[in-house]
């Protein structure tokens, strides 16, 4: 690995630890020639499915727009930043673990979905509210309903 702060081409490691749930491998750094100190992380590189959008048209899988959406759905809501990335994860790992070269969106919107209902039932519906295009007070009234129900059954 370079050296951050003086180009030199050999460094060595100090400390190696997991990080982020295991998904993560934190390195401390040190390099051989001008002794400064530096955090380098290691992951996995995962080949994800390509996105079939409703139209039709494939584009490849962003992580941007997962978060995007759940910060919408999260916001003014009491959920941590962490929880985000741990749902972002969790879904990055079942598009992967699945072993699909493409995925439809809606699959994607899906996943999203549960994992707010995991975690903050507001966001769950203000999310299922734009993703299925609610058009009308019931269809709010009904969705919570299922909510509701699924929730009191548990």
């Amino acid at each position: 690995m370079q050296c951050p702060f003086c180009n030199a081409p050999d460094t060595r490691v100090i400390d190696s630890r997991l990080a982020t749930d295991g998904a993560q491998v934190r390195r401390r750094r040190e390099c051989i020639q001008c002794m400064e100190r530096f955090t380098t992380y290691e992951t996995a590189e995962l080949t994800l499915p390509r996105v079939i959008k409703s139209d039709g048209n494939r584009e490849r899988f962003y992580e941007d727009k997962i978060r995007g959406g759940l910060i919408k759905a999260l916001e003014k809501r009491p959920v941590e930043s962490d929880a985000i990335d741990q749902v972002i994860h969790k879904i990055t790992k079942q598009l992967t673990a699945d072993g699909l070269k493409e995925v439809p969106s809606s699959q994607i919107g899906e996943l999203v979905m549960e994992a707010l209902k995991e975690i903050d039932q507001v966001a769950y519906v203000r999310f299922a509210s734009v993703y299925r295009s609610f058009q009308d007070v019931n269809a709010f009234r009904e969705e919570i309903e299922k909510l509701v129900k699924a929730t009191t059954s548990q």
